[in-house]
C-alpha cells in the first residue's frame, strides 16, 4: 500500500516539475529578449523618449515581458506548493540514486537541472530577479553606454504609466481592468529594475521617478488588486531602506 501511495504522488509530481523545468527555461529566454530589446532602446543617438516614440512596438514587448514576469511572481508567491512539489521530486531523485534506481523523469530534469530550477525558485519573485540581473548586467557590460541611457528609458516608462493611470482622460479610455492592471504592472516592473540599477536608486529625492505618486495611484485601487505590486515594491526593490529615501514613501509602503 505504502508503495502504491508513493507511486502515485510520484506519477503526480513529475508533470508538474516538467512545468517548472520549461518555465525555468522559458525565464532564459526572456533574460535574452530582455537585453535585446535594452540594447535598441538605449542605443544611441536617440534620446529615450525619441527610442520610445519610434520603437514603440519594441517598447510594447518591453511592457509585455514585465506585465507577465510580475503576474507570474505573484502566483508563484501564493502557491507555496511550488517548492515543495519540487523538493519531494529532488529528495526522490536523490534517494534513487543511493538505491542505484534510474527513473525515467530524471531524463527530463537531471540532478543539475534541479539544482538550478531549486536556485531559480528558492527566489521570492524568481522572474523578476532574472530580469533585474538581466538588466544590471547589460548595464555593466556595456561600459561605453552612459548609465543614464538605460535608467532614463525605465524612468520614462514608469512616468507614462503613471500619467496614464492618474489622468481621468486617459484612464476613461481603458475599457476593462485588465488594461489597468497591465499598466500598473509595468510601472511597477520599470520601477524595480531602475532601482536596480541606478547607483542611488528609485526612492531618493534625485530620482527621476515620482515615487510618491506612483505608489498613491497604486493604493487608490482595490487592495486585492495591487497588494502584490505592492509587496514587489516593499522586497523586491534594493534601496527603499535606504537613509536617503524619505519617511513620507516609507509611510506610504508601510
Amino acid at each position: 500500500l505504502q508503495f502504491k501511495i508513493i507511486e502515485k504522488a510520484w506519477n503526480a509530481v513529475c508533470p508538474l516539475v516538467a512545468k517548472l523545468k520549461r518555465f525555468y527555461e522559458f525565464s532564459l529566454r526572456l533574460e535574452n529578449a530582455l537585453r535585446s530589446l535594452l540594447e535598441a532602446l538605449t542605443s544611441p543617438p536617440y534620446a529615450p523618449m525619441q527610442h520610445l516614440e519610434r520603437e514603440q512596438a519594441l517598447a510594447k514587448q518591453f511592457a509585455e515581458i514585465l506585465h507577465f514576469t510580475l503576474s507570474f511572481d505573484e502566483l508563484k508567491m501564493t502557491n507555496p506548493a511550488i517548492q515543495n512539489d519540487f523538493s519531494y521530486y529532488r529528495r526522490t531523485i536523490s534517494r534513487n540514486r543511493l538505491n542505484n534506481q534510474q527513473l525515467e523523469a530524471e531524463n527530463e530534469v537531471n540532478n543539475e537541472m534541479a539544482n538550478r530550477m531549486s536556485l531559480f525558485y528558492a527566489e521570492a519573485t524568481p522572474m523578476l530577479k532574472t530580469l533585474s540581473n538581466a538588466t544590471t548586467k547589460f548595464v555593466s557590460e556595456n561600459k561605453t553606454l552612459p548609465i543614464e541611457d538605460t535608467t532614463d528609458c525605465l524612468s520614462t516608462m514608469a512616468c507614462v504609466c503613471r500619467v496614464m493611470l492618474e489622468t481621468p482622460e486617459y484612464r476613461c479610455r481603458f475599457t476593462n481592468t485588465d488594461t489597468m492592471l497591465f499598466c500598473m504592472r509595468v510601472m511597477v516592473g520599470v520601477i524595480i529594475l531602475y532601482d536596480h540599477v541606478h547607483p542611488v536608486g528609485a526612492f531618493a529625492k534625485t530620482s527621476k521617478i515620482d515615487m510618491k505618486g506612483c505608489i498613491k495611484v497604486l493604493k487608490e485601487q482595490p487592495s486585492n488588486s495591487v497588494e502584490g505590486l505592492l509587496n514587489a515594491l516593499r522586497y523586491t526593490t534594493r534601496h527603499l531602506n535606504d537613509d536617503s529615501t524619505s519617511k513620507q514613501i516609507r509611510a506610504l509602503l508601510q
